[in-house]
């Protein structure tokens, strides 16, 4: 990285930025945990006429060490094949009209409100604003280390709760959405995907505005025919770059294809996968007639649901991750 012209290359200058980020959250833990033991080792010398001295200072190091202990033990939980990769998200409605439109939004801003709290960084590759509020479907990609073996935890269908603000009689609405999960494969993963099985489709790019939105065809939308599984990316000005994204997309949703069928769950998320509605769902978040926001896999729960919908997700995570441990040991 301190060789001249290392910029000059940007896409392979970041991928090897990533490569060090990657490998730095696994070291400096490992480091401050040692640091720790030694300035634990210099307090116990210090204490040795006066050990009253140097107990609070004794117990507030031992705290550190047993919380950074902690999060290591959580980092081996992150060990599956490609759970270092980034994660690429799809969001879509389900059962409640209107309701179910918002709702998925909703959910949208509460993962963009989670990632800074990782230092990950969202990019919008594909969003389907719909036609009174809220959205018909969008999907981002979040990077950071981790980031797939993190947000593998939210796939499946999540229900909401509430008065709706789209009723005029002010009545109890409940709505679902989808969120899919995949991890953004590199090029060097090989999938196979034949050119004949896909369909590839122009359409001109929709967002917020700018010289260049809406003037050129340079979005892309691609159907794997034998799957059905669709993909779209309007992120970047370049059809060839937009296309890239999609087709990591695609390779990362065909990837969750053959693991749901290794864990017999492909009912539940591709083909005959049943509706995005009752009895499907994998959390509920109530905000009437009471407040409570429920895992139904790990039966984790809080009432404070206007956190986790401003992005504190994490004991949520933390639950399900340690559950699955738990039941490969």
């Amino acid at each position: 990285m301190t060789q001249p012209g290392f910029w000059d290359d940007a896409e392979g200058a970041q991928k090897l930025m990533e490569q060090k980020k990657l490998c730095t959250s696994v070291i400096e833990p490992v480091d401050r945990i040692k640091k720790l033991i030694e300035d634990g080792g210099v307090l116990i010398e210090l204490g040795q006429d006066d050990p009253s001295a140097v107990d609070g200072d004794l117990v507030e190091t031992e705290n550190k060490i047993q919380a950074e202990v902690d999060a290591l033990e959580f980092q081996l939980m992150l060990g599956g094949e490609h759970d270092r990769m980034n994660a690429i998200i799809t969001l879509q409605p389900g059962a409640g009209g209107v309701d179910a439109n918002d709702w998925a939004e909703m959910l949208l801003r509460m993962y963009v409100k989670w990632a800074p709290k990782h230092e990950y960084i969202i990019e919008e590759m594909d969003y389907q604003a719909a036609e009174e509020a809220g959205i018909k479907n969008a999907t981002i990609r979040v990077q950071g280390p981790f980031a797939y073996g993190r947000l593998k935890a939210e796939q499946g269908v999540h229900r909401l709760v509430r008065i709706s603000p789209f009723d005029g009689q002010a009545r109890r609405q409940t709505s679902f959405a989808s969120v899919e999960v995949v991890p953004e494969f590199d090029d060097d993963v090989k999938i196979e995907i034949r050119k004949e099985d896909l369909k590839v489709d122009t359409y001109r790019s929709s967002g917020a505005g700018g010289q260049h939105v809406n003037k050129t065809e340079s979005a892309i939308r691609i159907t794997h025919m034998p799957t059905g599984i669709v993909v779209a990316c309007q992120a970047e000005r370049s059809q060839h770059k937009n296309r890239e994204s999609a087709m990591k997309t695609l390779r990362g949703k065909l990837y969750q294809l053959e693991l749901s069928k290794r864990e017999a769950e492909l009912a539940k998320f591709y083909g005959d996968r049943g509706s995005i509605s009752w009895g499907n769902q994998i959390r509920s978040y109530v905000l009437q007639p009471y407040q409570m926001c429920k895992d139904m896999r790990t039966e984790c729960e809080t009432s404070d649901v206007q956190g986790v919908l401003d992005g504190h997700l994490d004991p949520f995570i933390d639950a399900y991750l340690k559950q699955r441990s738990s039941e490969k040991k």
